[in-house]
């Protein structure tokens, strides 16, 4: 197997003209065309008619994480504008469910657009909450290698981070998506069962699927259930050294419960992973897993850009069961409930998928990390998958059309 630092990202184009990349969303979400890749046979079908594909005893899992308004103009007195872009939490406490709570101020991770015209020690902006007139103030605390650490700071101080970031921002379209942000875009740039604040960038295979869908999946017996990766703006981060040993992948939060895990466990049938966020969430629980039994007694437990290619874990060929019984064993032993911590996982080709066999994600901007883990999923068959979609006016990308990828045993 070639080495994945080795692999060329210029073996992984294909031309993407501009007039394929979805710019708005169907009226109807469940109306997307879905490409089924099988056996090595490409069909296709109407988003709407997905469950008429899984076999019995399917379980699906969806990312619930919810996308924030991210974007925060700040219009100064002299007219021009200053864009602070919420990345992530920069608290002691990083956990989204706490922050999203948090009143008085925050401390944020954030990329600014126009920092060169911030020349005050802070900006200031004034919005309308529940009728009240709210002042935000942003100062910057420290600059980083990408970025910078804001504090966020309000008055009343009775809101809430989740308050104040709903009101005060914009929802974070993707940066190919060359237009401004609209009023549809408030809902349909969402899932229907967003649940767990914290992403700027939404999980969007999942934004296909209907109540209509899900109703549908129950009455099939088709399992559902929910992990938490909150995406990042990394997810849009091009790979530009001419191999991946140089690409630095970005870091994210998942946030995963101990009933979850066991429902895995139990689990008997296919799993499939609804979206590459929740795929890359259940791999990274399968190694987690594996580094408790090399080291039952590990005090932090993350997983880091190339973990899962060294060889102390590799060579260790341990059962899906026994990696997330010892994961779940881990965190009673912490006496925690929920696994919070961030994945670094880079899944390339030659990867072997532990849990999740099938795929629902959406078409990837060529030379990308996603498009390599599709590559992964489905070995060179991504090409011909890829060529079909061109062929056959599929859309592209975050509000474009579907694919649902059955992986090689």
């Amino acid at each position: 197997m070639q080495s994945p630092k080795e692999i060329s990202i210029s073996d992984y184009q294909y031309e993407l003209a501009d007039d394929r990349i979805a710019l708005h969303p169907l009226l109807e979400r469940q109306e997307s065309r879905l490409l089924i890749y099988k056996d090595n046979n490409i069909s296709e079908d109407i988003f709407k008619n997905i469950c008429m594909w899984f076999p019995q005893n399917t379980m699906l899992v969806f990312n619930n994480s919810k996308v924030i308004n991210a974007r925060v103009l700040f219009q100064k007195s002299t007219g021009s504008r200053i864009e602070v872009f919420f990345l992530e939490p920069a608290e002691t406490n990083n956990d989204y469910a706490v922050i999203m709570k948090q009143t008085r101020s925050v401390k944020w991770k954030c990329f600014i657009g126009g920092v060169s015209k911030w020349k005050e020690d802070f900006l200031e902006k004034k919005i309308i909450l529940n009728g009240d007139e709210v002042i935000l103030k942003a100062k910057i605390i420290q600059p980083l290698s990408e970025g910078f650490v804001v504090e966020l700071s309000w008055n009343p101080l009775s809101y809430s981070f989740a308050e104040i970031i709903d009101v005060a921002g914009d929802i974070p379209l993707p940066p190919y998506i060359k237009r401004l942000a609209e009023i549809n875009d408030l809902s349909r740039y969402q899932t229907i069962y967003a649940k767990q604040e914290g992403s700027v960038a939404a999980p969007t295979a999942g934004l296909h699927f209907t109540e209509n869908i899900l109703s549908e999946a129950i009455k099939k017996n088709i399992a559902v259930e929910y992990v938490t990766l909150h995406v990042g703006a990394g997810t849009f981060k091009p790979v530009k050294s001419s191999t991946m040993k140089d690409h630095e992948m970005h870091a994210e939060w998942i946030d995963v419960d101990k009933k979850t895990i066991l429902n895995l466990i139990n689990h008997k049938g296919l799993i499939t992973a609804v979206g590459t966020t929740s795929l890359r969430t259940l791999e990274t629980l399968y190694w987690l897993g594996v580094k408790t039994i090399i080291d039952p007694y590990i005090e932090t437990l993350y997983l880091g850009q190339w973990d899962i290619y060294d060889e102390n874990l590799i060579d260790n060929n341990y059962g899906v069961e026994k990696s997330l019984r010892s994961l779940i064993d881990w965190l009673e032993k912490n006496g925690v409930d929920r696994l919070f911590t961030q994945t670094q996982l880079l899944i390339t080709p030659g990867y072997k998928f532990k849990i999740a066999k099938a795929l629902v994600t959406n078409f990837h901007q060529p030379q990308s990390t996603l498009l390599l883990l599709v590559a992964a999923a489905i070995g060179n068959n991504w090409k011909s998958c890829y060529q079909y979609a061109i062929d056959n006016n599929f859309r592209f990308l975050s509000y474009g059309d579907a694919s649902l990828l059955f992986m090689a045993e």
